[in-house]
């Protein structure tokens, strides 16, 4: 009985490890969203996450919502200066997420400063 449950113990920590190595290497998808940033945040209670929305257009009806990892300061610095500015995000969507990783599956990478293609003569 004991050899059993040790070996299920086992397969089931292997489990895990392959799920993690799998959600966290292998991307969905890989892309870029224009829009501007509208908000953009540290938040949580136990787990600090960063978080932020872009409005895609000019209602605000299009929202796209994303993370950034908490080691990209790089990245965290650039979206704290563009607020309320038009960025061009380049993202990375995961399967799914962890929850001391962020709310949404999108995680950026990259920002850019861009124009807005509303307010070009401005």
């Amino acid at each position: 009985m004991k050899k059993f449950l040790f070996y299920f113990l086992g397969a089931l920590v292997v489990v895990y490890i392959l799920y993690f190595a799998f959600v966290s290497l292998v991307p969905y998808s890989e892309g870029t969203r224009s829009g501007e940033l509208i908000k953009f945040s540290n938040k949580g209670v136990v787990v600090k996450t960063w978080e932020g929305e872009i409005s895609q257009g000019i209602s605000g009806a299009q929202i796209f919502q994303f993370s950034v990892l908490a080691k990209n300061d790089e990245v965290i610095k650039k979206l704290q200066e563009n607020e309320g500015n038009y960025v061009k995000l380049t993202y990375i969507e995961r399967y799914t997420t962890f929850f001391f990783w962020g709310d949404s599956k999108y995680f950026i990478t990259e920002v850019e400063e861009s124009q807005s293609p509303h307010f070009r003569d401005r």
